[in-house]
C-alpha cells in the first residue's frame, strides 16, 4: 500500500500509512524506507525524510543498498549534496545504482563538472555503467560543453552493445536524444544532425535538442527549418519547443511567426507560465511590438528580473529611452527585484540613445557600489559609445585606460563612431594604430575609418584603408532583408 501510493498521484497517503504502521507496532524494513523517502521527496517533506533517516540508522539499515539508495535520491531532491556524499561513502563501491544516483544528483543540481569527476572515479573503480548512468553523463557533458568526455561516453555505449543508432538495435530513444544533445550543444552540428537522421524512432526531446542547439549557436534559420520539419512529421510542440522557437523569432525579428505561435499557445493546452510569458514578452519587445509586450508585462502577477530586464531592454532598443529609465526606477522603488548585469546594459543603452551622459555615469557607478556588479565589456561599450557620441573623447579615453578588461573591437568601434560624428581625425588615427594590433576581421571598423577620412578629404588615407581591407581579404558586410512567407499551421 505504501509503495502503491508513493508511485501514485496521492503520495501523502504513503506518509499516513507509514505513521499508522509504526503506531500499530509494525517495524518497517529495507523495502519500506525507500518508498516513504520517495513520498517525502515528491511532497518536499524534507523534515519527515530526515526523521526516516534517523529510523534507518536506529534499525541498522543504513548499509542496505535499497535503503541507502533511497536516502541518496531523497537528499538529491533536497539539493543537499554534502549529505548525499556522506550516505554514498557508506555504500559498497560496486553498486552501480548508487554511482548513477550520485552522478544524477550533481547533474540535477547544476554541477556538471562534479558529475564528470564522479564518472571518471566510477570508471577507476571498474564499475560498469548502465544506460541511465550514460544518459546523465551525456547531459553533464552537454552542459559543460565537454565534447572529449562526451565522445568517450559515446564510445563506451557502442562497446557495451547498446548503441541506439545501429540498424539492428532496440532503440533507446532517451539515450539517442542525450547523445544528439551532447554533440549539438558542443557545437558538432554535423555529427548531431547525422545521428538525428539515423534515428529509427524520434521523440519530441530529440527534435527540441536540435532546435535549441541551433538557436544557442545563432543558426536561427536552421532552427526554424527544423521546427517546420517537426510539424510536418506530425509532432506537436511542447513548452521546450516554444521557448526555443520564440527565442528564434525574437532574434530574427519574425513578428508574424511569433504572433502565430502566440495564437497556437492560446488554443492549445500548454499552460502559459512565467517562462513562456517571458519568452513572448522578449519576442514582442525585440520585434518592436511594444504594445503587446506591455500587455504581457502587465498581465504577470509575479515579475522576476528577467521580465523587468526584457521590458527595459525592449524600450531602450526601440527609442523609448526615457520610458526605459522610468521603468528601471519603478523596478527599484516598487519591487524587491535586484537588477543584474543584463538589466544595466539596457539602462546604459537607454541613456546612450537619449544622450543622458551624467545619468549614465551615475548608474555605471551605482552598479558596482550598490549591487556589486562588476562592469563587463558590454557596459564599457555602452559608456564609450555614449561619451563618444557626446564628443567627450578625453573621458572616453580615460575610461578605456582604466577598464578592468581589454577593449575589444566593438569598444574601439564605438569610439570610432563618435569620431565620425564629430570628424575627430586625431583620435581616429590613434584608434587605427590599436586596430593594427587587434587585426579585426570585421569590416565595420575599417569602413568607419574610410568614411572618416573621406569626410575630411584625406583620400590617400582612404586608399590605404581600402588596400588594407583588400590585402587582409576583409569584405564589406552585405546588407540583406527578409520577408516572412511561412506561418505556423494550426
Amino acid at each position: 500500500m505504501i509503495r502503491g501510493y508513493a508511485n501514485s498521484d496521492k503520495p501523502r497517503m504513503s506518509m499516513v500509512l507509514y505513521r499508522q504502521m509504526v503506531q500499530n507496532g509494525y517495524s518497517p524494513d529495507h523495502f519500506t524506507f525507500p518508498f516513504v523517502l520517495k513520498a517525502s521527496s515528491v511532497l518536499f517533506y524534507h523534515d519527515c525524510g530526515k526523521c526516516v533517516h534517523s529510523c534507518i540508522l536506529k534499525s541498522g539499515f543504513e548499509v542496505d543498498s535499497y535503503s541507502a539508495t533511497g536516502l541518496l535520491q531523497f537528499y538529491v531532491s533536497c539539493g543537499e549534496m554534502s549529505s548525499v556524499l556522506k550516505v554514498f561513502d557508506k555504500i559498497p563501491k560496486w553498486n552501480v545504482v548508487a554511482w548513477t544516483c550520485l552522478i544524477a544528483g550533481y547533474v540535477n543540481n547544476d554541477q556538471p563538472y562534479e558529475a564528470l569527476k564522479v564518472l571518471k572515479e566510477m570508471d577507476h573503480w571498474g564499475v560498469e555503467p548502465n544506460e541511465i548512468t550514460m544518459v546523465n553523463a551525456l547531459v553533464a557533458c552537454a552542459r559543460s560543453r565537454d565534447k572529449g568526455t562526451g565522445r568517450w561516453v559515446h564510445h563506451r555505449i557502442r562497446n557495451a552493445g547498446y548503441d541506439p543508432f545501429m540498424p539492428a538495435s532496440n532503440c533507446n530513444v532517451i539515450l539517442a536524444a542525450a547523445i544528439i544533445e551532447m554533440y549539438a550543444k558542443c557545437g558538432s552540428f554535423k555529427i548531431a544532425r547525422d545521428l538525428f537522421n539515423k534515428m529509427h524512432k524520434r521523440n519530441i526531446v530529440a527534435w527540441n535538442s536540435m532546435i535549441n542547439a541551433y538557436n544557442q549557436y545563432e543558426r536561427y534559420q536552421e532552427a526554424l527549418d527544423l521546427f517546420f520539419d517537426m510539424r510536418a512529421s506530425g509532432f506537436y510542440p511542447d513548452k521546450a519547443t516554444f521557448l526555443s522557437v520564440l527565442s528564434v523569432c525574437a532574434n530574427l525579428c519574425a513578428l508574424a511567426l511569433g504572433q502565430a505561435l502566440h495564437a497556437y499557445l492560446l488554443k492549445s493546452n500548454i499552460v502559459i507560465d512565467i517562462a513562456i510569458a517571458t519568452a513572448l514578452l522578449n519576442m514582442y519587445a525585440k520585434t518592436g511590438e511594444i504594445g503587446s509586450a506591455w500587455k504581457i508585462f502587465n498581465s504577470l502577477q509575479t515579475k522576476d528580473v528577467v521580465v523587468w530586464t526584457n521590458m527595459i531592454n525592449g524600450l531602450a532598443m526601440h527609442g523609448y529611452g526615457n520610458e526605459a529609465l522610468s521603468m528601471f526606477q519603478i523596478m527599484q522603488e516598487e519591487s524587491s527585484v535586484v537588477p543584474d548585469h543584463i538589466t544595466y546594459i539596457g539602462v546604459l543603452f537607454a541613456c546612450s540613445h537619449v544622450g543622458l551622459v551624467d545619468e549614465a555615469k551615475k548608474h555605471f557607478n551605482l552598479m558596482t557600489k550598490k549591487y556589486g556588479i562588476m562592469p563587463e565589456k558590454e557596459h564599457y561599450g555602452c559608456m564609450v559609445d555614449l561619451l563618444s557620441r557626446a564628443g567627450r573623447f578625453k573621458e572616453a579615453g580615460k575610461l578605456m585606460e582604466t577598464m578592468s578588461v581589454e577593449p575589444n573591437v566593438a569598444i574601439w568601434g564605438a569610439l570610432l563612431n563618435g569620431c565620425q560624428i564629430h570628424e575627430n581625425i586625431s583620435v581616429a588615427n590613434k584608434v587605427k594604430v590599436r586596430l593594427k594590433e587587434l587585426e579585426p576581421g570585421q569590416s565595420g571598423v575599417h569602413v568607419l575609418l574610410s568614411n572618416i577620412y573621406a569626410r575630411a578629404g584625406k583620400w590617400e588615407e582612404v586608399n590605404v584603408t581600402r588596400k588594407v581591407m583588400k590585402h587582409k581579404r576583409i569584405t564589406k558586410t552585405i546588407g540583406h532583408s527578409s520577408v516572412e512567407m511561412k506561418l505556423l499551421s494550426s
